[in-house]
């Protein structure tokens, strides 16, 4: 099969060399800024005259950074995990099984995309404080009421990825599996799970990104022992507002670190968001 291409090489060089310098070049400012003297980077400089590693060392006593690492990690985690399977099976009820208001269902999760998350701020948090109010058990403040409010947004999101995905997987599986006598709960984990796992994936990473990045609902939703490391940092970064000299290598080296692990999750599954994104655009 012949491929045209739609650029000349050079063209397509140039590009993407544009490209690497526009993503490398505030990256490895933070690196290079992480290892200098905060009075080199308060004067500009690029490059350290002296290589210290000591910020590295400082940021988990000044930002507390391993506390909001760990809860990041929990939550997100959770999340993701939770927002993957409960969208496999859902995508699953949806794409297979015919029944009244499926369409609907399909609009009103789409619909649900175009509902900015800044608005639903005052109603989540009035709504979790009136049920911490009516049960008596202390819901603002904690991880689950955190994780909650993420699965919220994960989920119709994540349910579209894999209603996609599952269009493309062939129904005479379910039927061939069907004339076996297993069941729709043995068809999903043993046949429709197993060959889902790059939507999954992709579903599972976008709901990690959602509760790693996160700042807004964290900040609101948290207390000091239970706030995720992008509050942290945020916290840390106001504290140095106003200071003679802020610690620009203790500010960059904890944003380093809070990256680190969203860099690691992207290298370890690469191959499998290559094919979850790419699932059901041909048909």
């Amino acid at each position: 099969m012949r491929h045209t291409r739609l650029l000349p090489r050079p063209v397509q060089t140039a590009v993407l060399v544009v490209l690497l310098l526009t993503v490398l070049g505030p990256v490895s400012y933070m690196v290079f800024a992480s290892v200098s003297s905060d009075l080199d980077v308060a004067s500009g400089a690029y490059l350290p005259t002296t290589v210290d590693l000591g910020a590295y060392r400082r940021i988990w006593s000044t930002v507390d950074l391993g506390t909001g690492l760990l809860n990041s990690l929990l939550v997100a985690g959770v999340v993701a995990a939770a927002s993957a399977f409960v969208s496999v099976g859902s995508a699953y009820v949806l794409v297979r099984f015919a029944f009244r208001g499926r369409v609907a269902i399909l609009r009103a999760l789409l619909a649900m995309q175009s509902i900015p998350g800044t608005l639903m701020l005052l109603p989540v948090f009035v709504l979790f404080a009136s049920a911490s109010a009516a049960i008596g058990v202390q819901v603002i403040g904690t991880r689950w009421a955190l994780g909650l409010t993420y699965l919220t947004f994960a989920l119709p999101f994540s349910t579209w990825v894999m209603v996609t995905y599952l269009r493309g997987l062939p129904p005479e599986l379910d039927e061939a599996a069907r004339i076996d006598g297993a069941s729709s709960w043995r068809i999903l984990t043993r046949i429709i799970i197993p060959l889902s796992w790059p939507g999954l994936v992709v579903s599972g990473i976008f709901a990690f990104l959602l509760g790693w990045n996160d700042v807004l609902f964290a900040s609101v939703m948290t207390d000091p022992d239970t706030r995720t490391a992008a509050v942290a940092l945020q916290v840390f970064g106001a504290t140095q507002e106003g200071g003679a000299i802020p610690v620009y290598g203790q500010l960059m080296a904890a944003a380093l670190v809070c990256a680190a692990p969203v860099v690691v999750l992207y290298l370890v599954f690469q191959r499998y968001l290559v094919g979850g994104l790419t699932a059901g655009g041909v048909k």
